[in-house]
């Protein structure tokens, strides 16, 4: 399926691996010229390269540190107008409530919403002038559903969700939308990290821990980063131009509900 978007700029915020890679790369594939980001500027070389190479397309790697608000002029700066924003961003290292302090909770928070509010702000007014804009901000499956030790990247994510609910609404009838994307468990150094928080209290290697957890998922594995970039590419298509506001959730039938 022709996306539509063929020439369209997209920014995706920490993109050196894992899921923001593979956002990156469905963009590429797309037709999009990329501006990928990640702060150890020696991975994100590598992973331009590697993409530009599997695509053909336009990758402008900026090594920034998103939250800071020269890491993201840095990006802008290389972008120029931005049609596609993916919103991401690492979260917080898993660790008990009672274990953090008032910095530990304004950084969270900042990584995690008041950093993707900010770069919305930064690009949202040029979108609705251009009447095309798409935002994606990866978020959690723990928006919904709690993670044991996930409490600040949670709440953070949560606060990010409902400040954009209201938002997306307003920028609608522009041609801009806003949507989330809610990864459950997929395969990546993050989700492997947490499993190695939760594995150690349950007294269970991480391989052990694993081979428990992907039990549980009705589709029998975890995600990847390729099917997940490929969701996302489509809520960046002109096809789309009717979903805003919307709470994406990819977890392989995880979370059992019926709405």
């Amino acid at each position: 399926m022709d996306l539509g978007i063929t020439g369209r700029t997209a920014v995706v915020c920490a993109s050196s691996r894992g899921l923001g890679r593979g956002c990156a790369i469905a963009l590429a594939e797309a037709g999009c010229r990329v501006v990928i980001n990640g702060r150890d500027a020696e991975r994100l070389g590598e992973t331009a390269k590697a993409i530009r190479d599997q695509t053909g397309a336009e990758i402008i790697p900026v090594a920034a540190d998103v939250s800071a608000a020269e890491g993201r002029q840095a990006i802008l700066d290389r972008a120029g107008e931005v049609d596609i924003l993916v919103n991401n961003n690492g979260g917080p290292p898993s660790r008990d409530f009672r274990e953090l302090d008032r910095g530990a909770i304004v950084a969270g928070v900042t990584q995690n919403m008041i950093t993707p509010i900010e770069f919305l702000q930064a690009v949202i007014d040029g979108m609705t002038a251009r009447g095309f804009g798409r935002v994606v901000n990866i978020t959690s499956s723990s928006v919904l559903a709690p993670i044991p030790g996930l409490d600040l990247s949670s709440g953070a994510r949560a606060g990010l969700t409902a400040f954009l609910a209201g938002v997306s609404r307003q920028v609608a009838g522009q041609g801009v939308t806003i949507n989330n994307i809610l990864p459950g468990k997929m395969d990546t150094d993050r989700l492997r990290g947490t499993f190695k928080f939760q594995a150690d209290k349950a007294g269970l290697s991480v391989e052990e821990f694993a081979g428990k957890q992907m039990a549980q998922i009705p589709a029998g594995r975890f995600g990847s980063a390729e099917e997940f970039g490929k969701l996302c590419a489509f809520l960046c298509s002109a096809h789309a131009g009717y979903i805003t506001g919307q709470n994406f959730l990819v977890d392989g039938g995880l979370l059992q509900r019926a709405f």
